[in-house]
């Protein structure tokens, strides 16, 4: 059967997404590179792959995110292992990752990454400053299995992995912690894009700013003196973050943004 050239002439496949997902999932069906699957739209499937082709195709067209499906992910410079029990990495965390680098140039640091999930923020920046010592944390141990298999795939030997909830698996003091908590609020309407990924890494009370004012009041005792604290958080989210950081005693405080130019993340320092 020579999907390739079949479906590109189905109609349903006719948006961009949906041809770039059609790729992904033949290559993953195949074995072959996306561009090797391009230049020859003769390939074909034998009755078994075809058979895998359906059930994943199936599974993309009623809605499942394509890197669970995949159980893959892109970030920074790594191909992330993902499931259903981590956040899908996005691009925009990248930019959380580009602010700690830029904060802890020419420094040797002791960095916390609380929530990893799959690891993406930990795992960025260990492989940038193999010099750095890690300590990420996550309340699921089904999360940290998920983070720790991301670390031995690329050989990191520098990051600890410790189950519990924020600051509670913490014994020492940090020159930098960094997080990308829950922040959306219950009634979002985004939500509704969003139903298959982890809730508990999603969503937070007081409008989504519980979990961001929980970390800002407790971070300075886990820090050392001008520690600085990064958080990423929602585009409307900027001002009442601010806020929360000074309250807490945080200097220099400064929201950053996002590739869309959207505020995303904040930072400040003891």
């Amino acid at each position: 059967m020579t999907i390739v050239r079949e479906l590109k002439a189905d109609p349903a496949w006719q948006e961009p997404l949906d041809r770039d997902a059609l790729y992904q999932l033949l290559s993953q069906v195949t074995g072959k590179s996306i561009t090797m699957l391009k230049a020859f739209p003769e390939t074909g499937l034998s009755p078994a792959q075809t058979a895998v082709f359906d059930t994943l195709s199936r599974r993309y067209r009623e809605g499942e995110p394509l890197a669970y499906i995949l159980g893959e992910q892109g970030f920074w410079s790594m191909m992330l292992k993902v499931t259903p029990d981590v956040l899908i990495p996005r691009p925009d965390t990248e930019c959380l990752v580009e602010a700690v680098l830029e904060l802890g140039k020419d420094r040797i640091w002791r960095v916390a990454d609380l929530g990893t999930g799959s690891g993406a923020i930990a795992l960025s920046l260990a492989q940038e400053h193999p010099q750095w010592s890690f300590i990420a944390t996550d309340a699921s141990a089904a999360a940290l299995a998920v983070a720790r298999a991301n670390a031995e795939t690329y050989q990191f030997s520098n990051i600890e992995f410790r189950l519990g909830s924020w600051f509670e698996p913490l014994d020492c003091r940090f020159h930098c912690i960094v997080s990308n908590p829950p922040y959306i609020a219950d009634d979002d309407s985004h939500m509704s894009d969003l139903g298959q990924e982890p809730r508990s890494a999603l969503v937070a009370a007081d409008q989504g700013l519980a979990d961001i004012d929980w970390l800002t009041a407790h971070a300075a005792q886990y820090l050392h003196p001008q520690g600085w604290l990064l958080i990423e958080h929602g585009w409307q989210q900027g001002e009442a973050v601010r806020e929360l950081f000074r309250r807490s005693g945080f200097l220099d405080v400064t929201t950053g943004y996002d590739y869309g130019g959207n505020p995303r993340y904040t930072r400040g320092h003891l």
